[in-house]
């Protein structure tokens, strides 16, 4: 591949303008808000033409690369990756077993003039005002529990004793895994409100704390915390729960025994079918499940263009490892992972790799474990960055936890040919988004040139470009037309391009520049002539004479396929 189109652009995301890109990806049918004659629904996105290849490409390049075409793992043999394609709407079970019907929750506010709404545990000053109004009887729960400092890692709002209930027996059942040895609830507390908090209390001991919430906290915690919109306190709502899964019914009757719900991610259907993979294929740790697809999640404040929706596509990898074996792996998917997107265009100072922090670590993830973030600086973002794939080890949470919940336990421990005895795999996660991947691409490719007739033009690696290639006959007649659909039919069969006759070659050319193509055949006079054409290349703007019959070679050597 040549140097002109193997690298990107690295225009800092910092001098690219949102509204452009998005002005563009509308008005060349990259990306349209979904149901735009009606007004549209926010978090929604549909796909234009442009951004339907774009897509595909992404995606298909990383199943290529991931699940046909692995390379070799941290131990040198070749990596074994396999395929699900699970549903979108699953045994609600599932989810209560995954913690998402529990756990999946996030406390908002409102404010009352604008309507604008914020997560309450990003609000400065909310749960301190909380904590300070309400420190003796904290304070004294907490003594009861350990003589020590709580540091909360993870903060639950619950409305009611039973919905406190809930979440508490929810973690229960993951206490033993987690290693939490000490749980408090006790009678005094039924009637209030509580904040449940994940706690660690020194020596990698975790446990939970309640804090009771006297009725009226909330509210008056909201009066003194200013709007983040406007900075007024006092115009606030309080906290209240939003669970962020979507909620359908399965059958003819709507009621609590049909209720079910939209996946808010694709892991779990690869976690429940890992039984049925190790039963089928010839797959033995490590071996890897993949999986594409739309998750669902109910986004309070969708926002950034398809950033943050509440629709979307996930490209995941769970895959399964010797306990022993964590740190070797983990290591080698994330630095796999992060060259990945370098290798596909995302090659310049706008990616880079972020480690967690102890606090950031998800209630699967393992004590000490890697868990980590690739992230691209996104117009929106810069200076600072936004997630696009994480990388974690989540331990054997998933695996356990589903074949407790479903009775069978430990009779569905994975056995080890080789070591001769049975376990719960550990797993190794690398989840992607394909929109935000795609949204990344765009960003990345958006490269303003006052020199074209465009303004502007895409700088896709040529892999992921959505018209590989165009052809235009100079004029729409002197049999030109003829040879340009000619070479059109041959390089379609392995391409994805496009043939042109209308307009100037210039406004052509400005077309292909908005959409990306790497390169630009024209047929002229000359070809009639001597059977050549005109190559033009889209970021250098160099222009060659090539043999029409050595088209498809140069296609090939450039592209691939």
């Amino acid at each position: 591949m040549t140097s002109e189109s193997a690298n990107p652009s690295s225009t800092p995301a910092a001098t690219r303008s949102m509204d452009d890109i998005v002005a563009l990806c509308r008005r060349r049918g990259f990306i349209w808000q979904s149901s735009e004659i009606y007004g549209g629904i926010n978090g929604f996105w549909d796909y234009g033409p442009l951004g339907t290849e774009l897509k595909r490409n992404l995606k298909e390049a990383w199943w290529h690369d991931i699940v046909r075409c692995p390379g070799r793992g941290p131990d040198g043999e070749l990596i074994d990756m396999v395929g699900v394609d699970c549903t979108i709407i699953m045994n609600p079970k599932v989810w209560e077993a995954s913690g998402h019907v529990g756990g999946f929750n996030d406390p908002m506010v409102d404010d009352k003039e604008t309507k604008q709404r914020f997560r309450a545990d990003h609000l400065q000053g909310m749960f301190g005002a909380i904590e300070s109004e309400h420190a003796p009887a904290v304070m004294k729960f907490r003594n009861n529990l350990v003589d020590t400092t709580v540091i909360p890692l993870r903060t639950f709002i619950a409305s009611n004793p039973s919905e406190a209930v809930s979440i508490l027996e929810h973690d229960k059942r993951m206490q033993k895994d987690l290693g939490i040895r000490k749980i408090r609830f006790t009678p005094e507390h039924v009637g209030e409100r509580f904040r449940i908090a994940l706690a660690d209390i020194g020596d990698g001991e975790r446990c939970y704390y309640i804090d009771v919430i006297e009725s009226g906290l909330l509210e008056k915690a909201a009066e003194r915390v200013p709007s983040p919109y406007t900075g007024k306190p006092g115009s606030l709502t309080k906290p209240r729960q939003f669970n962020l899964m979507f909620i359908t019914f399965v059958g003819a009757v709507q009621d609590e025994e049909s209720k079910a719900y939209l996946r808010p991610e694709t892991a779990q259907g690869i976690f429940c079918n890992f039984w049925n993979v190790v039963d089928t294929s010839r797959v033995k740790v490590p071996f890897g499940i993949a999986q594409q697809g739309k998750a669902f999640r109910n986004e309070v404040t969708p926002r950034n263009f398809t950033f943050r929706s509440r629709e979307f596509e996930q490209m995941e990898i769970e895959f399964f490892i010797r306990p022993d074996q964590a740190n070797e792996w983990y290591r080698f998917w994330r630095d796999s992972r992060y060259a990945w997107w370098k290798s596909i265009g995302l090659a310049g100072d706008n990616l880079q790799l972020r480690e967690h922090e102890k606090e950031e670590l998800a209630h699967y993830a393992k004590e000490g474990a890697g868990v980590c973030d690739i992230e691209y600086r996104f117009p929106f973002t810069a200076p600072g960055f936004g997630e696009l794939e994480g990388v974690a080890h989540r331990a054997d949470f998933d695996l356990k936890a589903h074949a407790n919940a479903c009775g069978k336990g430990d009779k569905l421990r994975y056995f080890d040919q080789e070591r001769n005895e049975r376990y719960f795999p550990h797993v190794i996660e690398p989840s992607a988004g394909a929109d935000r991947g795609t949204l990344a691409l765009l960003c990345e490719a958006y490269t303003p040139d006052g020199a074209r007739p465009s303004g502007v033009f895409m700088k896709f690696h040529p892999r992921l470009a959505p018209i590989k290639a165009a052809i235009f006959p100079l004029v729409n007649k002197d049999g030109m037309p003829e040879i340009a659909e000619k070479l059109y039919m041959l390089l379609r069969e392995k391409w994805a391009v496009q043939i042109d006759v209308k307009q100037t070659i210039g406004k052509r050319y400005a077309r292909m520049d908005e959409a990306g193509t790497p390169y630009c055949f024209t047929i002229d006079s000359d070809t009639l002539q001597d059977q050549t054409v005109t190559v033009r290349h889209r970021d250098t703007l160099q222009q060659e004479r090539l043999g029409i019959d050595k088209v498809q070679a140069f296609l090939s050597e450039k592209i691939g396929g």
